[in-house]
C-alpha cells in the first residue's frame, strides 16, 4: 500500500497543522494530493545549502517505518538535529543491524571503501532503510551503493539521499528515485540535470526561484507536481522520531 499524508497515523502527526502546507499562487490549500515514499522507494531530495533541504529530510525520515525495521542515517557532518535525537544508536562499518530503529554511521570524506563495503552488507541482507546527507560525497561509480539504488526495490532498501549538488550524484540517484523534493538551485549545470529527471508544469521550470524553505514535490510515477511550504520545526521533528523509535525492554533480574 503506497504511504499517503491523509493517514495521520503513518505520518505521526495528529493534525494536519503539522504536515507541510500545499501551496498554489493563489494562496495555502488543505487538500494534500501528495503520497510519501514507502518502505521500498528511493527518495532525492536536493536543494542548495541553506534552502531548508535537511530539515525537510529529517522530516521525511519522520514517517518513515523505522518502528518496524532498521534504519542507518550515514553522516558525514555531523548534523546538528541528528546529533539531538534521543534513542538512536551508532554502529560501526562492521555491524550491520537487524532489529527495528533508528542507526547512525558517522563517516569520513576518506573511508570511501570501508563505506562501499556496509552497502554491500546492507545489499546481501535487504530489509534495511539507509539515509544519507551531502549524498554528493559518495563516488558516482561506488558499485555497491548503486547495487542499492537500483535493486533496492526487490531487496527492500529504501533510501532517502539529500544533496546539495546534483550535478555530482551518482545517475542512479535520479533514475531509481520515486519522489523528488526539490528546493531553490542556483547552479545552472545542476539546474539541467534536475530537469531530466522532473518534468515540471507548463509555464514552469525547475530553476525558478523557490521562496525560504519550500519545495517542489515531485512524484515520477504519476507524473505529479506540487508546492510545498516549510516543515515543523526541529523540536517537533525530534518529538515524532524519538516517539517512533522503539524503546528498549526493560529485563529484571
Amino acid at each position: 500500500m503506497q504511504s499517503s499524508l491523509d493517514y495521520r497515523t503513518l505520518t505521526g502527526y495528529d493534525t494536519y497543522r503539522d504536515l507541510p502546507r500545499l501551496w498554489k499562487d493563489n494562496g495555502v490549500i488543505v487538500a494534500m494530493d501528495i503520497r510519501l515514499p514507502n518502505a521500498s522507494d528511493r527518495t532525492s531530495v536536493i536543494g542548495r545549502t541553506g534552502s531548508g533541504k535537511t530539515q525537510f529530510g529529517m522530516w521525511l525520515l519522520s514517517t518513515q517505518s523505522f518502528d518496524t525495521m532498521p534504519w542507518v542515517i550515514i553522516d558525514y557532518k555531523g548534523d546538528e538535529l541528528i546529533g539531538k535525537i534521543a534513542g538512536i544508536k551508532p554502529i560501526t562499518y562492521k555491524s550491520v543491524p537487524e532489529k527495528p530503529g533508528l542507526y547512525l554511521l558517522k563517516v569520513l570524506p576518506d573511508e570511501e571503501s570501508e563505506l562501499s563495503d556496509f552497502f554491500r552488507k546492507v545489499w546481501e541482507r535487504g530489509g534495511i532503510g539507509i539515509y544519507i546527507d551531502e549524498g554528493y560525497m559518495i563516488g558516482q561509480r561506488d558499485k555497491w551503493f548503486n547495487s542499492c539504488l537500483t535493486q533496492g526495490r526487490s531487496k527492500r532498501i529504501p533510501m532517502i539521499i539529500l544533496s546539495q549538488r546534483p550535478l555530482w550524484l551518482s545517475r542512479f540517484v535520479f533514475s531509481e528515485s520515486s519522489y523528488f523534493f526539490v528546493f531553490d538551485l542556483t547552479d545552472n549545470d545542476d539546474i539541467k540535470r534536475v530537469r531530466s529527471f522532473v518534468r515540471t508544469r507548463s509555464g514552469e521550470d525547475i530553476g525558478d526561484q523557490m521562496p525560504p524553505y519550500h519545495s517542489r514535490y515531485y512524484d515520477v510515477s504519476r507524473r505529479y507536481m506540487a508546492k510545498l511550504g516549510p516543515v515543523p520545526s526541529g523540536e517537533k521533528i525530534l518529538a515524532l522520531i524519538e516517539r517512533k523509535i522503539p524503546k528498549e525492554k526493560t529485563r529484571f533480574l
